[in-house]
């Protein structure tokens, strides 16, 4: 079943208990800073269904129609099916939305691809990966992924201090398990689940642990709280931050006050290898759509400097085309390791194809770990202004304008209000709240740089490095790489 934006909106009003800025939100489709966000994911959900976009969203199997996000991929073509739909959904917004489903699907398949470890705790863990998988794709459902707690003192073990501050199993009843404590989730407050996962943990040499755990949660589920940060929609007029007015993924720290788990709903319980595994390989096909985002994001640096520079005529000037070839540097970089990884995809153990490991990890530390100097050349290459430049209100102002049309007309070709206009987009792209938290989120939403370079070096081949310097060198034969 496809859904509508519609049915996507009516499945959040269930009555979950949502805070923002000290208030209870009693709908979240309707409060002002969830509003805009909600709206595109419901613009996505529409797009399947419209004659331009449905074929590009969606695909047809035993004449059902389902989201191309959510399919399992096997071939190539797949995979370029899903780029292709995640440009789509930016293109038709306008901008960057980076939780809205389909980054966090292949979560689950990196499950799939684990079924032979989760077998060595329980045989029905495998049996309820598949089953929730098959049922993402039946249901369309609006799925995130939650995996960050409040962590505590992270020098003790989670035994040695408040236990909660790790999310855990508090008891087993015949329904399932019952779950304590906290994770900060993306969207949490308007998805309908979450693939919750453990942080990996200081568990010392423990074989099982209460906080090796794993599940499906149902975010109508009772004892659920969401308590979010402040938006930044609203909080200034959109003529003046076009982005953070329409684009802002809010977090919230999901609170798990007992929350029961069904059976059916747990996908690994207990078992610390099976955790780390799941943890090592999280990323192995989100990591893609992730980086992509990346590729749209450096499209809007680069548009909005070059827009700057032609603006004001200095395009012809050397060291303003070096940066701005830095700049596309960057971005084909990132291009590059995308076409790649597919063109030199890999078979997963569980019989999916995914995109080769070591290129696109390598190409998630390329996009994240050079992203601020990216923005830092963008910023210089739009100067100064975008930080002094006056509100909308100053230039429609009759007091003001007439100074503000003087001063920001360039040219024939550019007036003050598309001065305006451009300038105040790339304050908001690169200088405004909004830019620091993306810069941030970029950098952090995939676990932390330290781990995006652990997945490398798993994932990197190093033997025919060795190999060849070994000959070359002429190394002996006892040496062992």
């Amino acid at each position: 079943m496809l859904r509508t934006g519609q049915q996507y909106r009516d499945s959040i009003r269930d009555g979950r208990r949502v805070w923002m800025n000290g208030e209870r939100v009693h709908d979240v489709t309707t409060h002002p800073q969830f509003k805009p966000l909600i709206d595109i994911r419901a613009r996505i959900y529409d797009m399947a269904h419209e004659g331009a976009t449905r074929d590009i969203m969606s695909y047809e199997e035993n004449g059902d129609r389902f989201s191309v996000g959510l399919k399992l991929p096997y071939t190539e073509d797949d995979w370029h099916a899903k780029r292709r739909a995640t440009d789509a959904v930016l293109e038709d917004v306008g901008g960057i939305v980076t939780r809205v489903g389909d980054e966090t699907a292949g979560e689950m398949w990196s499950l799939y691809d684990g079924q032979d470890i989760l077998n060595e705790v329980d045989p029905r863990f495998s049996d309820n990966i598949c089953a929730h998988i098959h049922k993402v794709i039946q249901n369309d459902p609006f799925h995130v992924s939650a995996n960050t707690d409040p962590k505590g003192d992270r020098s003790k073990r989670p035994q040695d201090q408040d236990p909660d501050m790790l999310l855990r199993v508090v008891k087993e009843t015949d329904a399932g398990i019952v779950v304590r404590g906290a994770k900060y989730e993306t969207a949490a407050a308007y998805a309908n689940q979450a693939f919750t996962k453990p942080t990996i943990a200081n568990w010392g040499d423990s074989a099982l642990s209460e906080y090796a755990v794993g599940f499906i949660c149902d975010f109508s589920s009772p004892n659920l709280r969401f308590i979010c940060r402040t938006g930044f929609a609203g909080r200034a007029p959109a003529e003046d931050y076009p982005l953070s007015s329409r684009f802002d993924e809010i977090e919230a720290l999901v609170i798990y006050d007992d929350v029961l788990i069904p059976w059916e709903n747990v996908l690994f319980y207990q078992h610390t290898k099976a955790a780390g595994f799941i943890r090592n390989t999280l990323h192995r096909y989100s990591a893609f759509a992730f980086v992509q985002r990346n590729l749209k994001l450096a499209d809007l640096m680069i548009g909005a400097a070059l827009w700057n520079v032609r603006q004001t005529g200095l395009e012809k000037q050397q060291a303003v085309q070096e940066k701005l070839a830095t700049l596309a540097c960057y971005r084909e970089g990132i291009n590059a390791h995308l076409t790649a990884a597919i063109a030199n995809a890999e078979t997963s153990p569980g019989g999916l194809l995914m995109p080769n490991q070591s290129l696109l990890m390598t190409g998630r530390v390329h996009a994240c770990s050079q992203l601020h100097h990216m923005m830092h050349l963008a910023r210089e290459l739009c100067g100064g202004q975008i930080c002094v430049t006056p509100d909308a209100a100053a230039f429609a102002d009759p007091d003001t304008a007439d100074w503000l049309k003087k001063f920001y007309t360039l040219n024939d070709n550019w007036g003050s209000d598309d001065r305006r206009k451009l300038l105040a987009f790339a304050r908001d792209l690169l200088n405004s709240d909004y830019a620091g938290h993306r810069l941030t989120f970029q950098l952090f939403a995939q676990a932390p740089p330290f781990a995006h370079l652990g997945a490398v070096y798993r994932n990197f081949d190093f033997d025919d490095a060795l190999r060849f310097t070994k000959k070359s060198a002429g190394l002996s034969d006892n040496v062992l790489g």
